[in-house]
């Protein structure tokens, strides 16, 4: 029983650390970028006003939050998008979204009840 709230603690503070990484703008358009594959730091820095070394330190939020990692190709470090643990924040959004829309399919059904009941 204590391991089952241990992991829910884990898991609890892996999505606040993931959402925390995301809330930051710039931090959103470099996983914006990686979707669409690796990136260096200099090819991440290019669209953005702020210094490599700022760009470094929002890739080192990222890779804290297990969203990135890096890799080493010769003199190279790309970084890499984690697609699995997007895919955990995704599947998390996704059971609440679920949740929801079922409640609202319930509240249209009982509208539509409620009209047919007041148009007879």
């Amino acid at each position: 029983m204590a391991s089952d709230d241990a992991d829910a603690d884990a898991d609890a503070d892996r999505l606040d650390g993931a959402f925390m990484a995301l809330a930051d703008p710039v931090r959103r358009a470099i996983v914006a970028s990686l979707s669409r594959g690796p990136r260096t730091v200099n090819d991440l820095a290019e669209p953005f006003d702020i210094s490599k070394q700022a760009v470094s330190r929002h890739i080192h939020v990222l890779e804290e939050a297990g969203l990135v990692t890096r890799s080493r190709d010769a003199q190279r470090r790309p970084v890499h998008l984690d697609s699995a643990r997007l895919e955990e924040l995704t599947a998390w959004i996704d059971k609440y979204r679920i949740i929801h829309e079922q409640q609202f399919r319930k509240l249209d059904a009982l509208l539509t009840t409620l009209k047919e009941e007041n148009d007879e």
